[in-house]
């Protein structure tokens, strides 16, 4: 009887264990993206072609719309192991400085040449950043081509910006970008930006078509300004302590496969800026072609910072500004 009480309790334990190591394996992608977004639409894409390598060895569960957390809270908990990816892309620039090289107007010309940038500069320059911070980078994927939304007025130059309550990230160099152009610029999370606009707390926002359409902005904005004043990466990251806690052989699989989504993430976005564009017409939001070069001009400023106050910057900006020929 003795023995049997043994045996039962070491089969409960056992099935316990079985649980705790299932539940380890459980793994918890978190981003800010609403649905049909391009970072929902990525994220979706990585864990699919995942947990068909994966084989029930480990699964990624995805959560959108900042259900796990805003961008600065993701970063937290990635930290904390929590959650295991998220999907940041300006906020970066607020956990290491060398990421505020993609805050920098008008830098990245193609998506060709953000390829040559990431295989010169990126892992050599960035990654390692990041790391230092706490934090492993597996991939580089995308966030857009940014442009301008509001309902003051069509904006053509830097001067149009004066005066206009306009959302940031929270970031402090797309906040100096557009203070240097003149606009009022209000750091704020992406899952509040609806209502501010609806109910006129801001007038405008910027972001990539893909967030745009997704969020509904045009629903409660006039006017849409093709500036494309920055290009921002966004970035598969993982807390680095758990990551290295993770088995080597899902490691593998998990890394392999971020770096392999990259080429549908950007065909995706490629294909989206175009149907995406159309949609927003139809939709009724008045759109126009804004002064790039004008924009340009007013930009030297914050390279000039940029340069000056980050280690390495100058450096990394002319070798970034190099990779642009033959775009």
């Amino acid at each position: 009887m003795r023995l049997l009480k043994t045996f039962a309790v070491a089969a409960i334990a056992a099935t316990f264990a079985g649980q705790a190591m299932a539940a380890e394996i459980e793994l918890k992608f978190g981003h800010v993206g609403a649905p049909g977004s391009l970072f929902d639409i990525s994220v979706n894409e990585f864990a699919k072609r995942a947990n068909e390598k994966l084989k029930g060895k480990a699964v990624v569960h995805t959560f959108g719309s900042s259900q796990l957390g805003k961008d600065k809270e993701l970063l937290q908990k990635l930290k904390l192991g929590t959650v295991n990816f998220a999907l940041p892309s300006t906020v970066m620039s607020t956990v290491a400085d060398e990421f505020g090289l993609f805050e920098m107007p008008y830098l990245v010309k193609s998506r060709d040449h953000m390829a040559r940038i990431e295989k010169e500069l990126f892992w050599s320059k960035l990654a390692p950043a990041a790391e230092a911070k706490g934090y492993k980078i597996l991939a580089v994927w995308e966030n857009g081509f940014r442009h301008i939304t509001n309902n003051a007025r069509p904006i053509n130059t830097p001067e149009d910006l004066k005066g206009i309550k306009l959302r940031t990230p929270k970031g402090s160099w797309r906040v100096k970008m557009f203070k240097s152009y003149g606009a009022n610029p209000t750091p704020m999370s992406f899952s509040e930006v609806f209502t501010a606009l609806q109910t006129g707390v801001i007038d405008g926002q910027e972001n990539p078509f893909a967030q745009i359409y997704s969020a509904k902005f045009q629903e409660v904005q006039k006017y849409l300004s093709l500036t494309g004043h920055v290009y921002t990466p966004a970035y598969v990251a993982v807390g680095k302590e758990t990551w290295e806690g993770l088995p080597s052989d899902i490691r593998k699989v998990l890394e392999e496969t971020a770096v392999e989504t990259q080429a549908f993430v950007y065909k995706t976005a490629a294909a989206l800026e175009t149907d995406l564009l159309q949609k927003l017409k139809d939709g009724g939001i008045k759109v126009n072609e804004a002064d790039k070069a004008a924009f340009v001009a007013a930009s030297k400023g914050i390279y000039d910072e940029f340069a000056t106050t980050v280690s390495g910057g100058g450096e990394m900006v002319e070798t970034a500004l190099r990779l642009a020929e033959g775009s």
